[in-house]
């Protein structure tokens, strides 16, 4: 049997497959149509968040019985045409979230002291000391849109740390989030009450633009906002515009509604925002994780029919 691996992936997951007696061809980059072109001669595919598993490809496939994401979120996968045609999707949840989870907290300091612009100030040869004048974490309210995994270990951190959590999931156990320490409110409370706000929850048609003008309209002047979750959660003109008018004070994005962000985007040009490429998974243990988990549920599905960490 023969496995596309379209994204990059850990050696150690690729070596697990072919130990296992699989084909396995390591085809990164490729665009929609030249995946179409060959995929009907494979039984898997495996992909990271670069390459998109549309219909028109998944309406190609016709041995694929498989696709693997090494990772959590799938919206880039077209899982009801998958479904349609039989073929299982499956993830690796909680394999890369620590290092989501480490990036959500070094962006609450950063934006908190200003470091980032600090940085590039001091490399211009400035010397602006008072100019960067920080505020302290503690004693701040921090909310958490999405108390999954995620969105949990960021505030059990956070409130370590001295913040003061409010939290918004409607899905959560309120048992377990009391027990925590954790204070559960309405979106509408945590928009006006938090200093700092974290999103982690998935993307998609259902949350799309769920932080937009109305919302800021809503906050605290002078808030923080933290997106390492999905790209159009916050409507990014709207973002822009709150900037400007000194409602948010700062913002920190590691994830866009279009990626790779357009080189014109007026995001860009704000000193009041932080950005990264979409790499709050990307550190060396968490890709090795994904890499492994994922290439061992393959090799189980493929070798013996159990699914494991089906969507």
């Amino acid at each position: 049997m023969k496995i596309l691996v379209s994204d990059s992936m850990s050696q150690k997951g690729i070596q697990i497959l072919k130990n296992a007696g699989f084909t396995v061809d390591v085809k990164t980059g490729l665009p929609e149509n030249e995946i179409v072109k060959i995929i009907s001669d494979y039984d898997a595919q495996i992909v990271r968040s670069a390459t998109k598993v549309t219909k028109n490809i998944i309406d190609a496939a016709t041995k694929l019985k498989v696709i693997g994401r090494a990772g959590e979120g799938v919206d880039n996968i077209d899982v009801s045409a998958a479904k349609s045609k039989g073929i299982i999707v499956m993830n690796t949840p909680g394999g890369n979230s620590h290092a989501v989870v480490e990036l959500t907290i070094g962006y609450l300091f950063a934006l908190a002291r200003n470091t980032f612009l600090a940085n590039k100030t001091m490399k211009e040869g400035k010397w602006e000391k008072k100019k960067f004048e920080g505020n302290e974490i503690k004693d701040k309210v921090l909310g958490v849109i999405g108390l999954g995994k995620i969105g949990f270990e960021v505030a059990t951190l956070a409130k370590a740390l001295g913040m003061k959590i409010k939290a918004y999931d409607p899905y959560i156990n309120k048992e377990k989030a009391t027990a925590a320490g954790f204070e559960l409110v309405t979106l509408d409370n945590l928009l006006a009450e938090s200093d700092y706000i974290t999103i982690h929850i998935p993307g998609g048609e259902k949350t799309k633009n769920l932080i937009n003008k109305d919302s800021f309209a809503k906050m605290k002047n002078g808030v923080r906002i933290i997106n390492c979750a999905r790209g159009g959660i916050v409507n990014e003109v709207d973002l822009i515009e709150a900037i400007k008018n000194k409602k948010v004070a700062g913002a920190a994005l590691d994830v866009f509604s279009k990626e790779p962000l357009p080189t014109d985007s007026e995001l860009l040009k704000l000193d009041e925002v932080i950005l990264s490429p979409h790499i709050g998974a990307s550190t060396h243990e968490a890709q090795e994780k994904v890499g492994i988990m994922i290439a061992e549920q393959i090799k189980e599905f493929l070798l013996t029919g159990k699914a494991i960490n089906v969507v």
